[in-house]
């Protein structure tokens, strides 16, 4: 099977500035993505997808391929990363005449990720039952039992209500979080849907201490800190 990854790595960010290019733990984030790309067995080449200059040179630096510039109207804060998974996989139609049988998205912003589960991805998508494989983890809250909405009489109600009193979250209704460590996704789905969840979804769990998503300035010192300690154990 055919397996291209994906990164998709715009120049501009509001929550991290400059978020794809921080270093972390003396690495560019995009950096860490690039190199556990390679570093999976059943990934055959690894494509960034960015409107920056600077970002190119440094996938480029990883190894990683920038055979296009993204245009600047798929790279702003609202543009839909969707559209530009269509875009990335319709310039290797158009110029190579074919697409691969899997394109995995790797996020920069999981960088405690391991190649294996990236690999875990691809071999859950190999089976065939899949439009689209994502990674899931263990949740911080669960909405039977700890997540609220807030009424407009000002009253906090659980934002499910479950079938019986819940007095511990374990005996909550299961739910997990969507991470954002991978996304294993057929190409025609890709071309001709809009969302993943108008396919058929499968997942593949991840333990909680690689499933890490920056998102904010907390998340980046958060994830610093557990590389870190990655690399002082290693």
């Amino acid at each position: 099977m055919n397996v291209s990854a994906f990164i998709f790595a715009r120049g501009g960010s509001k929550g991290v500035p400059d978020k794809n290019i921080r270093m972390l733990q003396g690495k560019p984030l995009i950096g860490w993505a690039i190199e556990q790309a390679r570093a999976a067995k059943s990934v055959e080449r690894v494509i960034v997808s960015t409107d920056s200059g600077k970002i190119s040179d440094i996938a480029r630096e990883f190894g990683a391929e920038v055979p296009f510039v993204r245009p600047e109207y798929l790279a702003r804060d609202d543009s839909p990363e969707w559209a530009a998974w269509q875009h990335a996989l319709q310039f290797l139609k158009d110029t190579e005449g074919r697409l691969p049988d899997c394109m995995l998205s790797v996020p920069t912003t999981s960088p405690l990720r391991l190649p294996q589960d990236l690999d875990l991805c691809v071999n859950e998508f190999s089976k065939g039952h899949a439009d689209v494989v994502v990674t899931i983890a263990e949740p911080h809250r669960n909405p039977y039992f700890n997540m609220v909405s807030i009424a407009p009489s000002g009253e906090a109600k659980l934002v499910i209500s479950p079938d019986n009193d819940v007095s511990r979250r374990q005996d909550a209704k299961a739910v997990y979080d969507l991470t954002t460590v991978a996304y294993a996704v057929k190409p025609a789905f890709v071309m001709s849907k809009s969302s993943l969840f108008q396919g058929v979804v499968y997942p593949v769990q991840i333990p909680l201490e690689r499933a890490m998503d920056i998102d904010t300035e907390l998340d980046f010192e958060i994830a610093n800190f557990l590389m870190g300690k990655r690399l002082a154990s290693a």
